[in-house]
Order: C-alpha cells, then sequence, then structure tokens
C-alpha cells in the first residue's frame, strides 16, 4: 500500500479544490464519525480525496511525488553524494553487494539503494552526473523514503538531452538545544559531549538493511526470508551546549565517525563490551556539530535527536 502523509493528502485537495484546510479538516472529521472510527483520519481523508475527484498519486518523476510503496515509472535526478559499496553475505554462502546513493532534483532529494550489477554501476558515478530511473521501488526506512534498484531496474546515466534544476537540498535551521521542538525535522545543534552510553546492537538483513524478526529456527525479513542475521549499533551521547543537554542518537556511519572505529571493530564490543570502557573517556569533552532531526520519547516523555551528520567542532563555534 503507498503511504502518504495526512498533510500532503490535505495539501493536494486544497491545491486542486479550493477548499480552505479548516473546511477539509472539518469534512474528514465528519468522516469519522459517519465510519464511528473504523478507519484512521489519513483513510478519511484519502475517502473524501477519492470523492472529489482529486488524483493524490501521480508518478512525475519528480522527488517531491515519491512515497512509501510506490512502483515508480520514472525518476530523473542529479547525483548529490556517492556512498561506498558494501559486501553482504547471504544465507546459501554466495555475497552481495549494495550502493547508496543521494539523487536530487529541484523538489528534494532521496536515497537510492543500488543492488547487485547496478551498485557495480552506481559506485562510478560522480556528484554532478544525471541519472534516469525506470522501474524502481520506493520503500520507508526509519521515517525516511528510498528508491530501491534491482536488477531489472533501468538506469541511464547521463541521458542525451535531459537536464536537471539545482537540487534542492533541505534546508538546515542552526538552533540551541533549549530552542528545539518536536516538530523540528532539518536542524543543526552544536555542544559538548558530556556522557556516551555503550553501543546497542540489532539484528538487521544483511541484503536490505532492515530490521530482522524472530523465526522458529532464526531470523527472518519481510522481504528476503529466512537470514543469517548482519548487525546494525545505534551510539547514544548527551550533547550540551551551555542552554541545556540532549540525547544523541547515531547510527552505523555517524556512530563509526564518532568512535572513530570501522564496522568489523565495533562489531567486537558486542561480545567484549570491556573493550569499549577506555573509548567513552576519549569522547567526554568533544565537541560536535551534529544535523538531524528531533523525536519525543513517549516512555521518558522527552526530547531525544537523531543524527543526519556529525562533524568535529571547534570551541570557538559553540563560544559563538
Amino acid at each position: 500500500m503507498v503511504k502518504i502523509p495526512l498533510q500532503d493528502i490535505i495539501a493536494k485537495i486544497k491545491t486542486s479544490t479550493g477548499l480552505d484546510e479548516e473546511t477539509i479538516n472539518q469534512r474528514i472529521s465528519e468522516k469519522l464519525i459517519k465510519l464511528s472510527g473504523l478507519v484512521s483520519k489519513e483513510g478519511a481523508a484519502h475517502i473524501l480525496a477519492n470523492e472529489l475527484g482529486v488524483k493524490l498519486f501521480e508518478s512525475t518523476g519528480k522527488v517531491k511525488d515519491i512515497y512509501p510503496g510506490m512502483k515508480m515509472n520514472e525518476l530523473i535526478g542529479k547525483i548529490v553524494q556517492v556512498f561506498e559499496t558494501k559486501e553482504f553475505a547471504r544465507e546459501d554462502g554466495t555475497t552481495g553487494k549494495l550502493t547508496s546513493l543521494i539523487v536530487g532534483d529541484e523538489t528534494g532529494t532521496i536515497r537510492l539503494v543500488c543492488w547487485g550489477s547496478q551498485a557495480e554501476t552506481a559506485q562510478k558515478l560522480v556528484p554532478g552526473n544525471i541519472i534516469k530511473i525506470s522501474d524502481g521501488i520506493a520503500k520507508e526506512n526509519r521515517g525516511a523514503i528510498e528508491m530501491h534498484v534491482s536488477e531489472r531496474t533501468k538506469m541511464i546515466i547521463n541521458p542525451q538531452g535531459v537536464t536537471v534544476q539545482e537540487v534542492k537540498l533541505p534546508a538546515t535551521t542552526k538552533k540551541q538545544i533549549k530552542e528545539l521542538t518536536e516538530t523540528d525535522q532539518n536542524v543543526e545543534i552544536i555542544g559538548t559531549v558530556v556522557q556516551v552510553f555503550e553501543p546497542k546492537f540489532f539484528e538487521i538483513c544483511p541484503m536490505c538493511n532492515s530490521r530482522l524478526k524472530p523465526a522458529e529456527s532464526g531470523w527472518k525479513c519481510d522481504t528476503h526470508g529466512a537470514t543469517a542475521p548482519d548487525y546494525g549499533y545505534v551510539v547514544n551521547v548527551f550533547l550540551d551546549d551551555g542552554t541545556e543537554s540532549i540525547r544523541v542518537a547515531l547510527f552505523r556511519q555517524h556512530a563509526d565517525k564518532i568512535l572513530r572505529r570501522q564496522k568489523q571493530d565495533i562489531l567486537t564490543y558486542r561480545t567484549q563490551p570491556e573493550l569499549y570502557e577506555p573509548i567513552k573517556t576519549e569522547l567526554l569533552g568533544e565537541q560536535y556539530r551534529i544535523s538531524g532531526r528531533t523525536k519525543n520519547n513517549l516512555f521518558f516523555n522527552r526530547l531525544e535527536f537523531v543524527a543526519n551528520t556529525i562533524e568535529k567542532a571547534q570551541p570557538t563555534e559553540i563560544i559563538r
């Protein structure tokens, strides 16, 4: 099923019909009452859009019109960033490859996850190349949308006569920690590490990096079935900027960066946690510039921060 956020549905209804947001929300509420709460608010909005003849899903080839669950007929964008190729082991003993890219157009950016021979092709790309994708699948991963490119996907590099306008990168707002709110999505904070926690490890699919579920005889991926697990990890630290402190979650490559270790080294801490103790001490007092988004931890009733990028900061930046 294609998942489209409620606010996007409301915006499309507003644009197509001229109705104001208050009227749209009122009609959605009326649908909820009429259906006795048997549908979600998003479901009621879908029904209203259908009744008004509003087309919610269009394969325009633009990043802004991609939603989880969509099969893209076409996507045209410019390469923003290329990540290193990773190899993984399948349950049958064979190995596979994947390469991630950031691609964008004038409406936004999206991560492309390329598998198999497509991963090898993707590794040859450089920022500025134009890419045309046909027959990709959009998925959701930890709240973000990704486009998965498989062997059957057609990928054309620098197609003849095709241009892309300037890429619209997510706008980042600088904030002090005390100013953060629950709705912040692209914000930057600068502060000092005052507490470091042990890495938390979790089982992931070696082919798509999604979380695995326990099965009768091991682990199972919703997409790839039974598989031997790889391990993902997250490192949590408390960052303090003098106005307040906040817990920051650093997943995978961001954990690698702050720990200054490779994945194979970090995985040793899963079975030998005592080796991690000196690293915790090393990190205390270091300053970092971190961009990302906030989330509300309902269990502890507090805001937390999920990192998208992390860089070393200078003490003068914190003072300023």
